[in-house]
């Protein structure tokens, strides 16, 4: 289902104030770190230590603590994988459903914990 060496994985940040967040990881902890704009009027920030990203968006009503959250990057077959998860007793919180370049769907882990999967575009459905 998730292939552990041949998937990414993500640490994403929901964040007060975009630029207040890049210029800490950044400029504070050497954070190699871009931003960029979705295309749909919504910035947000990349940047990678070794083999993980970390990704962050702007929310306007951000709790603190809330985030990050980990997503599981699939080459594909996202559809498929949430219907394994499902029959194996797995909640699934948010449903497969658009996300900034691709497709992303949430799940609980047992102590309620949110995971993410994400396929980018044109990946194999």
């Amino acid at each position: 289902m998730i292939n552990q060496t041949k998937t990414e994985i993500a640490a994403v940040f929901k964040v007060g104030k975009l630029e207040r967040t890049l210029a800490f990881y950044r400029d504070v902890l050497g954070l190699e770190i871009e931003r960029h704009d979705d295309g749909h009027g919504a910035a947000y920030g990349m940047g990678r230590i070794g083999s993980a990203w970390f990704i962050f968006f702007e929310e306007a009503d951000v709790k603190p603590g809330g985030s990050p959250i980990l997503v599981f990057s699939v080459k594909g077959g996202i559809e498929r994988t949430v219907e394994i998860l499902v029959r194996k007793g797995v909640e699934i919180v948010v449903p497969v459903s658009e996300a900034p370049g691709g497709l992303s769907a949430d799940f609980l882990d047992p102590d309620g914990h949110v995971l993410s999967l994400y396929q980018a575009k044109g990946a194999a459905p």
